[in-house]
């Protein structure tokens, strides 16, 4: 990878259009403040100063912070009994910026979070190899490493939406099973140099240490065996067990379950191995009644996560923010409406937008109070282009259940409040 994949991209403007953009954004801000009364007078309301608690072993977040998952148990079955739950989704409608903390990032799982113990831990690595090596966690730690920062999304991202609009949903009942991470392990190619894969071999078996036998099957492209790792850190720290302690695979803008958790054998074949999780479980059930294999790509998508649903705002100065994202590389462009999409405003992008990872978006917008809807389309550096929920349905149908990546819609009514809501 070259060192310009993680150039920022600069907002298209000049000096003055900063300068301008800079000064409408602390004029809205401040008028807003003073408008809602919310400057104190002076520090007589600021609580004096108090001796703190005592150092500890590692740092929690402040009482007055509230952030946790939702467990949810299918579409439309939210917020159940944890032990019934397949997986649980980040909120983000309270996270700024775009890395996600290790604690929030979603999980998915197929039968529960195995406990294993990293000195036991074996990863075979075999097949239509020159030989066949067994390695430690310690062996992999030992090898060259790279860090990459990406995002994971489940192919079930967004399945809330296929079929009808729920308007009590939030963006992270919508859109949660999203996160971002900074990753570290072994690259996968050097581990391919090592065993000597043979030039015949076109796919791979990964096959995780959990209960279910989570295994699939993956196409060896350059852009794999090039991006991908076996990962045994994120964010500077050992995996959390929900993530895949003590390995896993990541492969960057692919569906998530191929980025296969506790990863125990890799295995190089000439043909895909059709396991029950391609046949059964991850293909696409299209309008002609034929089900889609190997729709692997996370396609290109994004959300706005403020205003959002269930949130509520007033008239006047609002910022509107959320993020972008896209399996086949960088985010090169956002576009925001706040007329149902009748016209669009290009959104300010977040240094830095790297490939492969979430993107933040903000624009400052004025509401004249009048009920509207606000929807996020992005572009990626490869031109593809976020599409709207009827060219969506149109390819794809209402049963696909997977990579439903439709322009999200939030309407606002004269009251301010924010609802999910097809289009």
């Amino acid at each position: 990878m070259s060192n310009n994949d993680h150039e920022p991209i600069v907002p298209k403007v000049g000096p003055a259009s900063r300068r301008k953009f800079l000064r409408v954004a602390t004029v809205g801000v401040i008028g807003t403040v003073v408008g809602r009364h919310a400057l104190a007078d002076s520090l007589n309301d600021v609580p004096v100063r108090a001796v703190g608690a005592p150092l500890s072993g590692h740092s929690e977040r402040s009482e007055f912070v509230q952030l946790s998952r939702i467990p949810e148990a299918g579409p439309g079955l939210r917020n159940v009994n944890p032990s019934v739950a397949i997986n649980s989704k980040t909120p983000l409608n309270k996270l700024v910026g775009t890395i996600t903390p290790s604690d929030l990032h979603y999980e998915r799982s197929h039968s529960g979070v195995p406990n294993l113990n990293p000195i036991k831990h074996r990863l075979l690595i075999h097949g239509m190899t020159k030989k066949a090596l067994v390695l430690t966690v310690d062996d992999l730690k030992t090898m060259p490493a790279v860090s990459r920062i990406a995002f994971i999304e489940c192919s079930g991202n967004g399945w809330e939406n296929w079929k009808q609009a729920d308007e009590s949903l939030t963006v992270q009942n919508t859109h949660g099973l999203i996160s971002t991470n900074e990753w570290t392990g072994v690259p996968l190619g050097f581990l391919i140099d090592i065993v000597g894969m043979q030039p015949e071999a076109t796919w791979m078996l990964a096959e995780g240490g959990d209960a279910a036998g989570m295994a699939r099957s993956i196409p060896m492209t350059d852009e794999i065996m090039n991006e991908a790792i076996v990962a045994y850190a994120q964010n500077g720290e050992p995996l959390r067990p929900a993530h895949g302690f003590p390995i896993r695979l990541l492969i960057p803008g692919w569906e998530g379950n191929l980025s296969v958790k506790w990863l125990r054998r890799l295995k190089f074949g000439n043909q895909p191995f059709m396991t029950r999780w391609e046949t059964a479980r991850y293909t696409s059930l299209m309008p002609n009644g034929k089900a889609r294999q190997f729709q692997l790509r996370q396609e290109i998508n994004s959300v706005i996560t403020s205003p959002s649903g269930m949130m509520e705002i007033k008239p006047g100065y609002n910022r509107i923010t959320g993020l972008a994202w896209s399996g086949h590389g960088k985010i090169k462009d956002v576009e925001i409406s706040t007329d149902a999409g009748k016209t669009w405003s290009s959104a300010q992008l977040n240094y830095p937008v790297l490939p492969k990872a979430q993107a933040r978006f903000q624009m400052d917008w004025e509401w004249d109070g009048k009920p509207t809807k606000i929807v996020s389309r992005s572009t990626d550096e490869k031109g593809n282009v976020q599409p709207d929920r009827k060219t969506l349905i149109n390819h794809m149908g209402t049963n696909a259940l997977f990579h439903y990546n439709a322009q999200q819609t939030w309407s606002i009514n004269a009251e301010g409040r924010v609802r999910n809501v097809l289009a």
